[in-house]
């Protein structure tokens, strides 16, 4: 990473060629009262909110009650968002042992996309031990809301000039304008990674409007390989990623790679699935036969 991206302060000016001359200078929190709200966290808990309201909504399109969904909602949303936060501190952990006080400090930003995952995975397979319920149908509900969530937090990082990737002069580049005038032209990664969320939100829901579901946690292994797909590109594009200690690997290119191996290889082995519909006509088709 050069002096010029470190440097780079959130009061720069936005521009993007492609669109025109215009530039933007968003404020990266508004005041209210004497405290600042950062518009990061606005994003994030609009994301949640828009979220929970769309798979509440679809749940029982994948047998499982919108009272269910609310109720492990309630156990999730902090789950995620402590696990997306200490996923990201400690892998920074250098930097927060030394500001301990800063470790929580979500308002500034640094949440991992990977350990609100891992965090939101492992509450929803308590809750549904818990609650007897199909844990992949879930995680097939799960996959619209945190697409959504995704969607719409990238945008997050754009209020605060980050995650965004190296220089560049491709057509769609962003330009970072610092107080003194200098530009620096890079990937605008958050963009790109919304708009390949966007369209796996698309896919998924004409997927499942198509009934091309076979079997519970279909769509979850989809959105894994397509997210773990993209990932794995935008996240070699940026500067600012997690490292394994000094190896140079990428933490997330790393998982995003295991994910598209993973989620692949299941997809090809259950590919002769018989679907949802088949299968429960042909149990009732054989129940009629006994009675």
């Amino acid at each position: 990473m050069t002096p010029a991206f470190v440097t780079m302060q959130r009061e720069s000016a936005i521009c993007f060629p492609f669109l025109g001359s215009w530039t933007i200078n968003p404020p990266a929190y508004i005041t209210v009262f004497g405290r600042n709200i950062y518009l990061y966290g606005i994003l994030i808990a609009l994301g949640f909110v828009l979220a929970i309201a769309v798979c509440a909504r679809i749940a029982p399109k994948f047998g499982i009650s919108a009272d269910s969904f609310y109720d492990l909602a309630i156990w999730m949303i902090p789950m995620t968002i402590l696990g997306a936060r200490l996923y990201f501190v400690a892998f920074r952990w250098d930097y927060y042992a030394a500001h301990p006080a800063e470790i929580f400090a979500v308002w500034e930003g640094g949440l991992a996309i990977y350990g609100g995952i891992i965090a939101g995975f492992l509450t929803c397979w308590v809750f549904c031990r818990v609650k007897k319920i199909s844990f992949p149908a879930m995680l097939d509900v799960l996959a619209f809301g945190i697409l959504i969530g995704q969607i719409l937090g990238r945008w997050g990082n754009f209020f605060n000039r980050e995650a965004f990737g190296a220089e560049t002069d491709i057509f769609c580049r962003m330009g970072l304008i610092s107080p003194d005038g200098s530009v620096i032209y890079v990937h605008p990664t958050f963009l790109y990674e919304s708009l390949w969320n966007l369209v796996g939100l698309i896919f998924l829901t004409l997927f499942v409007k198509m009934g091309k579901r076979r079997y519970d946690g279909h769509c979850i292994l989809i959105y894994f390989f397509w997210y773990g797909l993209g990932r794995a590109w935008i996240e070699g594009l940026r500067t600012d990623s997690l490292y394994i200690g000094t190896t140079g690997i990428r933490v997330s290119q790393l998982l995003s790679i295991v994910l598209v191996l993973v989620s692949g290889t299941l997809l090809f082995l259950n590919r002769n699935n018989h679907s949802l519909q088949e299968r429960a006509q042909a149990q009732e088709e054989a129940q009629n036969g006994k009675n």
